[in-house]
């Protein structure tokens, strides 16, 4: 079992997504990922300014964002975005004032403004996700000063 294989699944199950979800997006994310990447973060999220576009799915590694949408009504699965971190810029994260969500917003390297926001099961989850996203994004930072 590779090193993605062996994360993803923790991640999800950390993250609470239910395993019909995970299993619908994987053949989707594994074709984006390499096998030597671990998976940092996985979490179901929305797009706030897009309500109705359907559910999305996460997956951060340290290399790479990988965003899966599920149509609402068909249930299809399409990729919505696959970046390396490289390419990403203007990274920024902050709870909802209810503590029990986090917005993310990143830039393409194609000029998109692309927002996401992460439904949490509690506060001490969303210091816990805030944890992570640090880890990453500033990770990606130093390297790139």
């Amino acid at each position: 079992m590779d090193v993605f294989s062996r994360t993803f699944l923790p991640a999800a199950a950390e993250a609470g997504v239910a395993l019909p979800t995970v299993s619908r997006h994987l053949p989707v994310v594994r074709r984006c990922v390499e096998a030597d990447e671990t998976t940092v973060l996985v979490g179901r999220c929305l797009r706030p300014e897009a309500p109705l576009s359907g559910e999305f799915m996460l997956v951060l590694t340290h290399r790479r964002l990988v965003v899966t949408q599920e149509t609402k009504v068909l249930h299809r699965l399409r990729l919505h975005l696959n970046a390396n971190l490289r390419h990403l810029s203007n990274v920024t994260w902050s709870p909802t004032a209810s503590r029990t969500a986090l917005d993310l917003a990143a830039t393409a390297v194609d000029g998109v403004r692309e927002r996401f926001r992460m439904r949490l099961s509690s506060p001490d989850t969303m210091w816990h996700t805030d944890g992570l996203l640090r880890q990453v994004f500033h990770k990606q930072h130093a390297l790139a000063a």
